[in-house]
This record gives structure tokens, sequence and C-alpha cells, in this order.
């Protein structure tokens, strides 16, 4: 299927490792012109020398986007270089475990700025010029526990996952008449190098056997690669019908029934 995406101009955050990592490559890999962004220089630049393999131009902006004035820097920048934003994919997150009793205002302060306003600024940061261009697509990345409990010592991560989903549709509703779309996607549980998941299979390969069996559906961990498909999908013309939605990439393994 022919997505249509060459020539698109698309920013992801968080994009040096991991799901945002993943999704750049898939956009780029698609035709887009795809802008990369994170906090640590050394991360983001090998991450771009691998998504280029794709032969595509990717741009890595050193930035921490739970600053405006980084905020700021990554769209003049982007606007600079190609003319115009036409997808952006909040994809920076983070999470901070504890008891709901033992968490402090600096706990959620900090887990709030980054998974909630950081996304809140970024993404008003591209409107003024996705309406002027009358186009344009957003993507929050949630996960399934913004849609329903994700457990104990998850107060804060639950509260802003929860939040983003809220704002997608709020937005979606704001600016269906300009011809920008707003939809989040909420993956499961997702296994790549490096990332939370890997880190407790090296810890104790037994129990997460067990979690396995007993929480996934499909007998395994979800791939970044089918929650960045997902992305590049939402990003399309061919999803043009698709705004205000919460799509869960979770191999079943949530229990919502919506």
């Amino acid at each position: 299927m022919d997505l249509n995406l060459k020539g698109k101009v698309a920013i992801i955050t968080g994009s040096s490792r991991g799901i945002g990592k993943g999704i750049a490559a898939s956009l780029a890999a698609e035709g887009c012109k795809v802008v990369i962004c994170g906090r640590t220089e050394e991360t983001l630049f090998q991450a771009r020398d691998e998504i280029s393999s794709t032969g595509n131009e990717i741009v890595p902006i050193v930035a921490d986007v739970t600053t405006e004035n980084d905020v700021a820097n990554v769209v003049n920048e982007t606007t600079k270089k190609f003319g115009r934003i036409d997808i952006l994919v909040n994809n920076v997150g983070g999470n901070r475990r504890n008891l709901f009793e033992n968490t402090s205002d600096q706990d959620w302060q900090d887990i709030i700025q980054l998974n909630l306003m950081s996304h809140v600024v970024m993404s008003r940061a591209v409107v003024p010029g996705m309406k002027k261009q009358g186009s344009g697509v957003i993507i929050f990345i949630s996960s399934i526990f913004g849609r329903e409990l994700g457990g104990p010592t998850l107060a804060i991560y639950n509260s802003t996952k929860s939040a983003v989903i809220s704002l997608a549709k709020v937005m979606a509703s704001e600016l269906a008449s300009y011809n920008i779309r707003v939809n989040s996607v909420a993956p499961g549980s997702i296994l790549f190098p490096g990332g939370s998941w890997d880190k407790r299979y090296k810890e104790d390969p037994e129990k997460i056997k067990a979690f396995i069996k007993a929480e996934l559906p499909l007998g395994r961990f979800g791939k970044v690669e089918e929650v960045a498909d997902l992305v590049c999908f939402l990003a399309s013309e061919r999803a043009s019908l698709i705004t205000g939605a919460c799509i869960n990439a979770d191999g079943g393994q949530s229990r919502s029934l919506i």
C-alpha cells in the first residue's frame, strides 16, 4: 500500500531510541523528511546515522522538549529548512514509580512536564503553521495504561497517559475544520534493546516468561516496528477519516472494552 508520504515533513520527539526511533525510521522509509530530537547528542546522532541508511534526509536537533525555548528551536529550525511541518509525533515520555501516598509534588511536576506539557507546548507550536497550510497530522503516543488501570505504583503514569488521550480528542474536534487530524496510539508492552522490558527480562527472565504467559495473548512482546507502522498509517491520507481516535497496538493485552 502506497501511503503517499513521500516529501512530507515530520518531527518525532524522543526519537533517539526505542519507539521514537522506530517511528522515525518507518516514516523515513516511506519517503518523509524527518526531524529527530532528543537530549543526548551522542545517541541522537547514532540514531541519525542508523536511520539515514534509508537514503532519506534525517535532521537531528539536540533538544529538551520540556523547555519552551528548545521546542521553539525545533519548530523554527524545521520550518526554516523545509518550509513546513506536516506531521508531529509526540512520543517523548517516562515514568516514576511509587505508591501514590509516597509520591512527591516534584515527582508529579516532573512527569507531568515530560509526559503531558511537552506534548502541549510542541503541539501548540506547530498548529499555527498547519492551519496556514490547511493540513497536518498530530499523533500522541500514550499507553494502554492511559485507557485502563495500570496497577499499583503507576498513579502518575496512568494520569498523564490518560491526559494525552483526552487532549488529542479535544484537539481533533477543534482542528477538524482546518484539515488537521489528531489521534493517539496506545502501545502495550513493547520490547526493544535498553528499554524497561529488556532490563526486566535480563534481571529475572523466569518472571518475565510468566508475565508473557499470563498477560500477552499472542505469547510475545510487541515490536517497535508494529507501533511505527500504525503511526505511519495514521499519518497518511489512507487514514483520512480517522481523527479523535485512540488506537491500541497491544496484541490483545489490554482488557478495556472501549
